[in-house]
């Protein structure tokens, strides 16, 4: 895995600084330290830092085709390359090395933009042609790996793998987006195309931008959407071992590297599955590693070393300590925006402890928005079926009443916690979907935010990112939550989380449930194979019964959770006060401060559970503390 950085004039050609573009590529050394790589020209300059993966010898970057008018900087894994490489020879290309990157350059040769409709795998990369004076970019299906970009005022074009390059450039705009702001405390990360500055933009995953020199606008091109078409299974049994199938030569192919791979072994579903069958793959055992908790609640090691005794892998465990908060600053700088799943906390120790074995692991994300593997979801269809018995104009005013008078009751048990389901029920199925997955519900962030922040959204709420998708969304309601998941948690939230996570380690993660022709085919599963009465990921639960115990597939999801309400009453008590009392979200007028007082206080004396709220504030002020 690797970083890439570029710099483009949209009409001159003057020289690039050569040393703005080494600060910029140099900033995401540990995304590939291993080598760097520079290539300047009149009015273009791209960077590269590699961690070597395949071809360890040569395909160092940015890398020229053989007549040098083509240059290509490029962070990822086309898996398919040795197919596309016959393909190009075919046609009369020559190669000088084994690797994929010197394929993507003449797959751009032969096919121009299409090109990137052939790749399989992850990938992030620019490709300057010289004839045609232009700039492609372009993002794999499902944003495995990221891309930022902005324009600038002096008529440049940068971009990068990670913000943090960017931001060595002394002209990139950094007046913070409002709607970010909104954005942000609804979902608890800032979702694509936007970040927390004005003017600078992630490329979508499954889409592509194409600039000409001496053209003026550019506009970023959709070339892939996964389609949830039903094809109708009358064989529930021949579906799951076609899932296996799929998935298991979606692993095969992620598993061709030149250095030690292994695998991320939580004890979960996804993760177990994707062990036993590199298991079934490997003739030597699977390098597997996962972290313990204190704490049982939060605790799966001991199903993790069950599916490793079982397969005998080479299994490492490290027990993270229950206290381990030492990272909240270190974080802010790591994701460069304001990012509140706290769960990147032990992802970055199982990182950590993975780098120490190997340098690629696969990983099992993907199953949950794939298969409705997500609690959320099961919630969702039982609330679909509530709006379904009343008409609107009876259920939404009955319903958000109800919603308003209920009390909150995060110290009762689970079946009296009924608020936010009243308070969905009574909204469409999209804004009530919304409103279950929030981070800060809709009143509380009318509560939160100042007068001046509320004048400057000017109405806009977060619940925008979502519409924006309805057109392309399909009806069915649990297809519905799925493809707004795909488009949104999945890249802001879940692979922002372990690319991060994983290159501050210089460790390579492959998904091989986001392989993008397994996601098609799974889209076309009907939705009762997914979510079969309460259970969630049901096809493949059954399909890996072979493969794997019961309490394995059947026991309560637990996720990768931290233990914040403690947290927040005990050991960073004060810190809490300090950073949501203090002078740093004081002094930007955002917020309102009496609010600020009640989510400190309500929570610190056990009253509510203010626990998501509290750690996404902290993040803003860790980032705004360590950026302005």
């Amino acid at each position: 895995m690797c970083g890439i950085v570029g710099i483009f004039e949209f009409t001159g050609a003057s020289e690039i600084d050569r040393n703005l573009l080494s600060r910029m590529n140099e900033s995401q050394f540990h995304r590939g330290p291993d080598e760097g790589g520079l290539h300047t020209e009149p009015g273009l300059g791209f960077g590269h830092r590699r961690l070597s993966i395949i071809d360890l010898s040569s395909g160092q970057q940015p890398m020229h085709s053989q007549d040098g008018n083509v240059v290509l900087t490029y962070n990822g894994e086309v898996y398919n390359f040795p197919e596309l490489r016959a393909e190009l020879e075919a046609l009369g290309y020559s190669f000088r090395t084994h690797c994929d990157t010197e394929v993507i350059l003449y797959a751009w040769q032969a096919w121009g933009e299409s090109c990137v409709e052939r790749l399989r795998g992850m990938f992030a990369f620019g490709i300057w042609d010289r004839p045609r004076q232009t700039l492609f970019l372009a993002r794999d299906r499902l944003g495995v790996k990221p891309l930022f970009y902005a324009e600038l005022s002096n008529g440049q074009f940068i971009f990068g793998s990670e913000l943090k390059a960017l931001k060595q450039h002394p002209l990139l705009p950094k007046n913070v987006d409002p709607t970010a702001i909104e954005d942000y405390f609804g979902f608890g990360y800032i979702p694509d195309p936007k970040t927390i500055y004005k003017g600078v933009y992630k490329l979508e995953p499954g889409y592509s931008l194409t600039i000409k020199r001496g053209q003026s606008g550019f506009r970023p091109k959709q070339y892939w959407d996964v389609k949830f078409q039903t094809v109708v299974t009358s064989n529930a049994a021949e579906a799951g071992e076609e899932l296996i199938e799929r998935l298991r030569e979606a692993v095969k192919i992620r598993m061709v590297a030149d250095v030690p791979l292994g695998a991320f072994l939580s004890g979960g579903v996804d993760s177990s599955g994707v062990v036993a069958l590199m298991a079934g793959l490997s003739k030597e055992p699977v390098n597997t590693c996962s972290i313990s908790f204190g704490d049982p609640k939060f605790n799966e090691a001991q199903f993790a070393a069950q599916v490793a005794e079982r397969y005998h892998t080479a299994h490492r465990v490290e027990q993270v300590d229950p206290d381990d908060f030492s990272l909240i600053d270190q974080l802010s700088g790591l994701y460069d925006e304001p990012y509140a799943d706290s769960s990147a906390l032990p992802t970055y120790r199982v990182c950590e402890l993975a780098k120490k074995q190997v340098t690629v692991v696969l990983s099992g994300d993907g199953g949950d928005e794939n298969l409705a593997g997500y609690r959320r979801y099961r919630w969702h269809t039982y609330e679909e079926r509530m709006r379904a018995l009343l008409p609107d104009g009876l259920r939404m005013p009955l319903f958000s009443t109800l919603g308003k008078v209920y009390p909150k009751l995060d110290w009762a048990p689970k079946v009296l916690r009924a608020k936010t389901t009243l308070e969905s029920i009574g909204r469409d199925s999209m804004a009530g979907y919304f409103h279950s997955v929030s981070v800060l519900s809709n009143g509380m962030r009318s509560q939160l935010f100042s007068d001046s922040l509320k004048s400057e959204l000017q109405g806009y709420q977060a619940i925008e990112v979502f519409r924006r998708y309805s057109r392309q969304a399909p009806e069915h309601p649990l297809s519905m939550v799925q493809y707004l998941d795909l488009k949104t948690y999945l890249a802001g939230d879940i692979l922002t989380k372990v690319d991060r996570a994983s290159m501050a380690h210089a460790l390579e993660v492959r998904v091989p449930l986001l392989d993008h022709k397994l996601v098609e085919w799974m889209a076309t599963l009907p939705p009762d194979l997914k979510l079969h009465g309460r259970e969630g990921k049901y096809l493949f639960k059954k399909a890996l019964e072979p493969y794997l115990p019961d309490d394995i597939l059947y026991r309560p999801k637990m996720g990768f959770a931290v233990p914040l309400s403690s947290w927040f009453r005990g050991p960073l008590k004060q810190r809490v006060q300090q950073a949501l009392l203090g002078e740093t979200l004081r002094s930007t007028g955002w917020f309102d401060e009496a609010y600020l007082q009640h989510l400190v206080s309500q929570h610190q004396s056990g009253l509510r559970d203010y626990s998501a709220s509290i750690w996404s504030l902290l993040m803003f002020e860790a980032f705004l503390r360590n950026n302005f």
